[in-house]
């Protein structure tokens, strides 16, 4: 990925932003803008920048990113009652961000499917 994204900052430290877990792989922080009680996002280190340019050896990274979804359940209490986490891909798709992530929602149950015809703004 060619350009530098609002994560890529975060990763850098260059902005802030209220990070709940992080690895030499990961980064996990509170989305600005919950759709949940408990919202964030989990982003690998390595920018990627849409599920169209995952390799074959970016399999680990991003099986990494579920693993975390896992820890972070875990400890913060809502593996049994459960989570959605949802990776979006270009425009239609609802990524406004170019950088791979993992959008983790917890605390309320979850309707499916999400939006029932509505878009976010996009149609």
């Amino acid at each position: 990925m060619s350009q530098e994204t609002i994560f890529t900052k975060i990763i850098n430290r260059e902005i802030p932003a209220d990070i709940i877990y992080e690895d030499e792989f990961s980064l996990a922080f509170r989305d600005i803008n919950p759709q949940a009680p408990f919202h964030v996002l989990i982003i690998p280190k390595k920018a990627i920048a849409t599920i169209n340019d995952i390799t074959e050896q970016d399999a680990p990274i991003v099986g990494h990113l579920y693993v975390v979804a896992a820890k972070i359940a875990k400890q913060q209490g809502f593996a049994e009652d459960g989570f959605r986490v949802v990776m979006n891909c270009n425009e239609h798709g609802g990524q406004t961000v170019y950088h791979i992530h993992l959008h983790m929602l917890a605390g309320k149950i979850m309707g499916w499917p999400p939006y029932q015809n509505k878009t976010k703004g996009l149609l």
